[in-house]
């Protein structure tokens, strides 16, 4: 089976293109993407209408603000857990909590200043906690339920180790100086339980919504540490 996957920034969300014998984007890119995403497609050589279907990590706003434009350019169907589904149905998605003092001014400063209202989007496909098997798609993966960060937050696993974890975890430079735990969840205790319930699933390599990869054993570590303190 002939695979690839490709990293496609979108503002400050990190995207993904999956090809497989089908074509899945995941997310559905922050404020002003729209102009990146026609830019990439280019350079990947990618007619955007091969595109499927658009499975979403989470509904939070920057992951969904240029969801309308992507959506109107692909034809693709639109997927996310049923706990998330209002958030791009109403197009008003909530802000998460922080976790920590950073994460806490950030969210307290992003409620008073972020009201997005968005397009609303049908949703196509709900997802459960099941999850989803990407291979009727020919890509060697999974959708897995992973919540925490928010209630309906799942994450890809491919077969390759690779985790494109959405904001299971963070590191970029305005959220985290260094790889970790995300700093706003509305459950950080249930994030690490979900780091708990996948990595035994084989992940090498992880593959955040905001900044670049890292492998695994820097998010087992931090498992530890934030596991030793309570």
């Amino acid at each position: 089976m002939n695979f690839s996957f490709h990293r496609v920034p979108l503002g400050i969300d990190n995207c993904f293109l999956l090809r497989g014998e089908h074509t899945i984007f995941i997310d559905g890119g922050a404020p002003g993407g729209l102009n990146s995403f026609v830019k990439h497609m280019q350079q990947l050589n990618v007619d955007p209408q091969q595109i499927e279907l658009i499975i979403l990590t989470h509904g939070h706003w920057d992951h969904i603000a240029s969801l309308s434009g992507v959506k109107e350019m692909t034809g693709a169907k639109v997927a996310i857990h049923q706990r998330d589904q209002f958030m791009v149905e109403t197009g008003a998605p909530p802000f998460p909590a922080g976790v920590n003092g950073y994460g806490k001014t950030m969210s307290w400063m992003a409620k008073g200043l972020i009201h997005p209202h968005l397009p609303p989007i049908k949703v196509d496909m709900v997802l459960d906690d099941n999850g989803l098997s990407l291979k009727n798609y020919g890509i060697p993966g999974k959708v897995v339920y992973t919540p925490g960060h928010s209630m309906g937050h799942v994450s890809i696993l491919l077969d390759s180790g690779d985790a494109l974890v959405g904001d299971m975890a963070m590191n970029d430079w305005y959220l985290r100086r260094t790889p970790g735990l995300p700093i706003l969840a509305d459950d950080i205790h249930m994030v690490v339980k979900s780091w708990k319930k996948i990595l035994p699933m084989g992940i090498k390599r992880i593959y955040p919504a905001h900044g670049m990869d890292f492998p695994v054993d820097v998010i087992e570590k931090e498992i530890a540490t934030f596991e030793a303190k309570k």
